[in-house]
């Protein structure tokens, strides 16, 4: 008895050799059949995955939504597209280009008087304080 179970796996070391050599492997008559079972089985777990992800997708953008609107918040691509449409938008006085953001330092000059007097103001009261406080 002993014998037969080592001629079995002399059998099989000797395959194995076989193969690792770059012998000949044994093909299997259904291996095509299977090779393409485990495709299928493959292609039908990804689309299941997708599926599951879009569906989770589809969750999170309904949560999103809600509280959007709870808030009153706007989607990214609607605020920009808002933006987008307000600088397309031709300005009154403007004959060639559309109006951009005016930069600081232009225009409001009047605002800017303002703002001077107020600083010029604050520096006297606090001179005086130190002054006479």
């Amino acid at each position: 008895m002993p014998c037969e179970n080592n001629s079995k796996a002399t059998t099989w070391a000797t395959k194995d050799m076989g193969k690792m050599l770059g012998g000949e492997e044994e093909k299997d008559p259904d291996a095509q059949k299977k090779e393409e079972e485990r495709q299928e089985a493959l292609r039908q777990q990804e689309e299941e995955r997708k599926a599951k992800h879009a569906r989770m997708e589809a969750e999170r953008e309904k949560v999103r939504q809600q509280i959007r609107d709870k808030y009153g918040l706007k989607k990214k691509e609607e605020k920009e597209a808002e933006e987008k449409a307000a600088l397309e938008q031709p300005c009154e006085g403007s004959l060639t280009r559309p109006k951009k953001a005016i930069p600081a330092g232009c225009g409001d000059e009047e605002e800017e008087e303002e703002e001077s007097i107020l600083d010029t103001f604050l520096l006297v009261v606090v001179f005086l304080f130190f002054l006479f406080g």
